[in-house]
């Protein structure tokens, strides 16, 4: 049970200790995908700008600034940039969600979390019109630390 970083030598969950690291500028960018139907991609292409997709866009930068609310054991981060973007193709909205802190642990954590609220705001707003709308594909797609 030691090799995951939450639990403990007797299985008890715990926040990781990140006193002893050093402050690193760290970057990190997830992804995520919501199948549909091509006219549903259609009909989000057509909207006027910030409609739709806008509010998945705040919905995504609000949740990962809420990550540690969210999911028990992350680290409360100071946030230096969040950015969330949406591209409606064919038959998808791709999210492309990327974090940044100057912290000593990663940000992984809000990267994924805005993707996935992202995905979810797209999905409650189309799913009057597509009862086949599928999440897919989260995942964390790069992770970078630099000194400060």
């Amino acid at each position: 049970m030691s090799e995951l970083s939450h639990v403990d030598e007797t299985g008890a969950v715990r926040m990781v200790d990140v006193g002893e690291k050093d402050v690193s500028r760290r970057r990190a960018v997830a992804r995520a995908e919501v199948r549909m139907a091509a006219g549903t991609a259609r009909r989000l292409r057509e909207l006027p700008k910030g409609d739709a997709l806008a509010t998945a866009q705040i919905a995504g930068i609000i949740a990962a600034k809420r990550t540690a609310e969210l999911i028990p054991l992350c680290h409360p981060l100071p946030l230096s940039h969040l950015a969330v973007e949406l591209e409606v193709g064919e038959g998808a909205v791709t999210i492309v969600a990327s974090a940044e802190t100057t912290a000593q642990t990663g940000v992984e954590m809000e990267a994924l979390t805005a993707a996935s609220v992202a995905a979810l705001t797209v999905y409650d707003m189309a799913k009057a019109v597509d009862r086949e709308l599928e999440i897919t594909g989260l995942r964390l797609v790069e992770k970078t630390k630099s000194p400060a």
